[in-house]
């Protein structure tokens, strides 16, 4: 097709080829586009978790949860709690709607499970009553995004070791906040402590989903923090709980070197 090309339009075969590769060049978001992103999800996310420790910290039940859990039919529901509900649920159905407008990311599908779940979960939580434990989950999950997003602002401004540090503390909190606080204390007391019905089947199922892709991601990291970090080879993109386009966040670096 190249060949032809080029005898059509009397140019030379690498004239051609120079020609797609800037045309594919366009289509790749650039980093500018990556600041705009990451900056919108560090405000909703540090804005989400701590308003949510805001709402939280003066609750009895947040502290001595094995008290209140179990009386979840008699649960009222604080009109601040409402809000916080309806703005994580509108912030992740926006990201449904715009996930094919975003920077292309390798774990895409993953993202739409991870959405799919997240949006199913609060919904259905909502409807049954489940305020605080969801609250609870919401919180765990948002204590790390923030620091994420942060990282790869500092990345993108070529902060270099700031940004590692940031990660590797991004790294920890994620690990303990999804690995271990998620599973073994949120998780656990919610399959042990409530009796099982529908909804509460089709709560369990999607936090399983959710604790496989949490597994995932912490995967990535890992592999993120020994090849870069530790071993200081050329940064390529290891998603965590989100991201970058294939090899552009690679080739604006090795330009830089």
């Amino acid at each position: 097709d190249l060949v032809a090309l080029a005898k059509q339009s009397d140019l030379p075969l690498k004239r051609v080829e120079t020609w797609f590769r800037h045309r594919r060049a366009q289509d790749r978001p650039g980093v500018m586009k990556k600041f705009c992103e990451a900056s919108w999800r560090f405000t909703f996310y540090f804005t989400s978790f701590f308003s949510g420790l805001t709402l939280l910290y003066d609750k009895p039940w947040f502290w001595d949860h094995t008290v209140c859990w179990l009386r979840f039919p008699q649960q009222p529901l604080p009109p601040t709690l409402g809000w916080f509900y309806l703005l994580e649920l509108s912030f992740y159905c926006s990201l449904v709607a715009t996930l094919p407008f975003d920077v292309k990311r390798k774990d895409f599908k993953e993202q739409i499970i991870h959405h799919i779940a997240t949006i199913t979960l609060i919904w259905v939580s909502y409807c049954a009553n489940l305020i605080r434990f969801g609250m609870i989950v919401m919180l765990v999950h948002d204590a790390s995004d923030y620091i994420l997003e942060l990282a790869k602002m500092l990345h993108y401004m070529r902060w270099k070791r700031v940004c590692d540090v940031v990660f590797s503390v991004f790294a920890v909190v994620f690990i303990i906040s999804r690995l271990v606080v998620f599973p073994f204390i949120t998780y656990y007391y919610f399959v042990t402590k409530f009796q099982l019905f529908p909804v509460v089947c089709l709560i369990n199922t999607f936090l399983m989903v959710l604790q496989l892709l949490h597994v995932f991601w912490s995967y990535l990291i890992a592999q993120m923090i020994f090849s870069v970090i530790l071993h200081n080879e050329k940064r390529k993109d290891a998603r965590s709980d989100t991201e970058e386009s294939d090899r552009s966040e690679a080739e604006d670096l090795a330009k830089n070197k």
